[in-house]
């Protein structure tokens, strides 16, 4: 079995973007929902801990936003409508991951590609600072399919497939993501393209994921970026 692609997550995938994404979201809070700043802060946006355990707790964003920051439907969607804004104006540091440099210079036979709810563009200038942009060929963010068709929907994936090859058909491709919505995202990518095509769901369990917990079971799960050029001999 030829491995034909790899397509990444990105927040808790490739970057530990945590630090941003809590200084993001506060400041979307003081917009849409100024009644949860200050002393009402939600205790999901006080430390890098307690966020990683909603953000891997919750099913999407929106159930983040509604279940664990206390904001109502409306407030989650006037956030939603901010985020790819406020990603490209904030200016908080953002690293990847130990060895995610290491691991794609060792796989940079294969095409990588990001399907991300992260903005697009944000993501770009990310990869570029840390000199690893040569490495991936397509980049979908929040901002490139619209908002009903978000992970776990096929869309963004199919659309990264695109732009990597002339037809994603008969292809074997591995998506890597820290989410249990990130599984459910690959096998719905495997649904779309039909079994002529194979999409093997990889786990990233180094950011605090708990795949063990997760109803919708990954193929693989790796502890460290390191481990997926092991399992990615068993396809080579």
């Amino acid at each position: 079995m030829k491995l034909d692609a790899i397509l990444w997550d990105y927040d808790g995938t490739i970057v530990n973007s945590v630090p941003k994404n809590i200084e993001i979201t506060k400041s979307i809070l003081s917009i849409v929902a100024p009644h949860l700043t200050g002393n009402n802060l939600p205790h999901y946006l006080q430390s890098e801990h307690a966020y990683h355990e909603a953000n891997h707790a919750a099913k999407n964003w929106q159930e983040l936003y509604t279940d664990y920051y206390g904001m109502s439907e409306s407030e989650m969607l006037d956030a939603g409508a901010l985020w790819a804004e406020h990603q490209l104006s904030n200016t908080t540091p953002v690293k990847l991951f130990a060895g995610i440099d290491y691991t794609v210079q060792g796989l940079s036979s294969i095409p990588h590609g990001i399907c991300s709810q992260n903005a697009s563009q944000n993501i770009v200038n990310v990869l570029s600072e840390a000199k690893v942009d040569s490495y991936f060929k397509a980049v979908i963010g929040y901002d490139d399919v619209t908002r009903d068709c978000q992970k776990p929907s096929p869309e963004g994936g199919l659309a990264c497939l695109d732009r990597l090859f002339d037809t994603p058909e008969n292809k074997t491709i591995m998506y890597v993501g820290d989410h249990e919505a990130d599984v459910q995202f690959a096998r719905n990518i495997q649904g779309a393209l039909g079994n002529q095509s194979s999409v093997i769901a990889v786990a990233a369990a180094y950011s605090g994921a708990t795949p063990e917990n997760w109803i919708t079971k990954p193929d693989h799960v790796i502890r460290s970026p390191s481990e997926l050029l092991t399992i990615c001999e068993k396809y080579l």
